[in-house]
């Protein structure tokens, strides 16, 4: 039997529930043949139908019911198509919620001065047990387990991440500045990030924000054994995140030492720094103690912006730092792609000023397939990248273009003679080899890889065409 759509899976569940003469709950639409939803999918159809007005709903927690909405009349269905094209327009740029994740969005999308003032609140950190407490329910946990299984799970940590990385390096750097209200495309980002283009236009503070995405998801990926719930790992992805961007560059990789206000937020963060030192340290303590990955993951994404242990930059820490326990496991990493930037902002003004996690589950589940869809389906499509050459490309292209540029032929010799104190001799015959590969390979196209100006390589080849010294030179 074909699979049904979602579209016709929400227009046959409210079928269903406009034709009830009765009040439905949860478990009596969980009843039903021919739909083997999960509880939490069932839920956020079920306030996607009620935002859009298909259905109504009363009561709260079990004694919640679903109930049909009677039919307006015919003069009135000009005002109730309008209404519901509104609907449509506010929920586009939005994810699916569940009805707890609906009530924390009206709650925050107040004006701010009808929203109670509130600071850090320990026992919402007190609270939570590892391994007993749990953000994401059990059934919800398994579930994101089977979307984020990878080819590569039998493999070393890291061999997963490291297989998708260039593609990683892109979609994670674009999408996570994107949340901060970076203004790059993906295209921009793209040829940034393989090119060292920057895009025309665009403020520096925007491009230096994706190259040090790109650099702090490198530490993470290229050296697995960095992949770790630590302070210094947090710190060490602080340093690379804020890097020519913080005010105070002293404040760079190191524990805030004042007060800071969050923007269109009623939160006032701890503001002592020793109590945010002691607190960091819990946080930290208590999120490496966690088993499962993703509670992991999602325990770091609303406790390290919680505490808000650094002057700027906390969430974009959190997002790397939630692909810690991923990149361990082998499991698909989390882009955030495509997630809309005001159901995020909500979801975390849910934590922020209401100590809620609803909506900010709803939003990273939702981006959880969503990178799913993106990574785990065209794996077998994507060559995996040569790590060793991904590590060494500064010096490649150092070697490389010098080599050109001084009208020398590649030779064994040449590359020995300029070979960059970075390369470990452990490394420097393959990174012999490799470079005599580049040679081959290299063509007036591709030159630009190396530095190399189009003159500069048309001079060098005719010189050393098919790699035969002009002997007349």
């Amino acid at each position: 039997m074909p699979r049904l759509t979602p579209s016709q899976e929400l227009d046959k569940l409210a079928e269903w529930i406009n034709a009830s003469p009765t009040e439905v709950s949860i478990d009596t639409l969980l009843e039903q043949p021919g739909d083997n939803a999960p509880r939490r999918t069932l839920q956020r159809r079920l306030a996607l139908l009620v935002e859009q007005q298909r259905i109504g709903v009363r009561g709260v927690g079990r004694a919640t019911r679903y109930h049909r909405i009677p039919q307006p009349s015919a003069s009135a269905q000009t005002s109730t198509a309008a209404a519901s094209a509104a609907v449509a327009i506010s929920t586009a740029d939005y994810v699916p919620t569940s009805a707890e994740g609906a009530d924390i969005r009206a709650a925050v999308s107040l004006p701010r001065h009808l929203r109670k003032p509130v600071g850090y609140q320990l026992d919402f950190l007190s609270s939570y047990e590892p391994n007993h407490t749990a953000y994401l329910p059990h059934d919800l946990r398994e579930q994101l387990h089977g979307l984020g299984r990878s080819p590569a799970d039998q493999t070393p940590a890291g061999t997963f991440a490291k297989d998708i990385l260039n593609r990683l390096l892109i979609d994670l750097s674009w999408a996570s500045s994107h949340l901060e209200g970076n203004t790059y495309s993906r295209l921009d980002t793209e040829r940034l990030i393989e090119f060292g283009q920057a895009a025309e236009g665009k403020n520096a503070l925007e491009t230096q924000m994706i190259l040090n995405h790109k650099q702090a998801i490198e530490y993470l990926v290229l050296q697995p054994e960095n992949a770790q719930v630590r302070t210094d790992t947090l710190i060490a992805l602080h340093a690379f995140l804020s890097d020519g961007l913080m005010a105070d560059p002293a404040a760079v990789g190191r524990i805030r030492r004042r007060a800071v206000e969050i923007g269109g937020s009623v939160y006032l963060p701890i503001a002592l720094p020793q109590r945010l030192e002691e607190l960091f340290g819990i946080v930290t303590q208590m999120a490496a103690e966690i088993t499962d990955p993703f509670e992991q993951a999602f325990f770091l994404m609303v406790h390290l912006p919680y505490l808000q242990p650094f002057e700027d930059v906390n969430k974009r820490v959190s997002r790397l730092a939630a692909n810690i326990p991923f990149i361990r496991h082998n499991l698909c990493p989390l882009s955030f792609i495509d997630v809309p930037q005001q159901a995020y902002v909500d979801g975390m003004l849910g934590v922020y000023e209401l100590n809620r996690v609803d909506l900010l589950r709803d939003v990273f589940v939702w981006a959880y397939e969503r990178s799913c869809q993106q990574y785990v389906a065209v794996k077998q499509n994507l060559v995996p990248p040569d790590i060793f050459r991904l590590r060494h490309r500064q010096a490649l292209a150092e070697v490389i273009g010098a080599i050109v540029r001084q009208g020398e032929a590649a030779t064994e010799e040449a590359v020995k003679d300029r070979m960059p104190a970075s390369v470990l001799p452990a490394d420097q015959e393959h990174f012999v080899q490799l470079a005599l590969s580049e040679f081959g390979a290299l063509h007036a196209g591709n030159a630009v890889r190396f530095g190399i100006r189009p003159l500069e390589f048309g001079e060098w080849e005719r010189r050393y065409r098919d790699g035969a010294t002009d002997k007349n030179a």
